[in-house]
């Protein structure tokens, strides 16, 4: 996907959630939407970018949301209980 698109995607997604009083949970709220709609091509490249540009471009709470992402996907896998 053209990562300027995948930007404004995240950008338009986090300003629907800015709304929200809580910015931590506005952030879990993108991390998860973005887990449960996103494929994980575009995950991985999103991943991928924030790791190279630093989120260049992203909103705060994007970048928020994003870093939540990057912080899950560098942990080793848990299993569920």
């Amino acid at each position: 996907m053209n990562t300027d698109l995948m930007i404004k995607m995240l950008n338009e997604i986090s300003a629907f959630f800015a709304g929200e009083d809580d910015h931590e949970q506005a952030a879990r709220d993108i991390q998860n939407h973005v887990r449960r709609y996103w494929e994980p091509r575009m995950r991985g490249q999103l991943l991928e970018y924030f790791e190279q540009r630093k989120g260049a471009g992203l909103s705060e709470l994007a970048l928020k949301a994003v870093a939540l992402l990057a912080e899950e996907a560098h942990l080793p896998h848990q299993p569920h209980q």
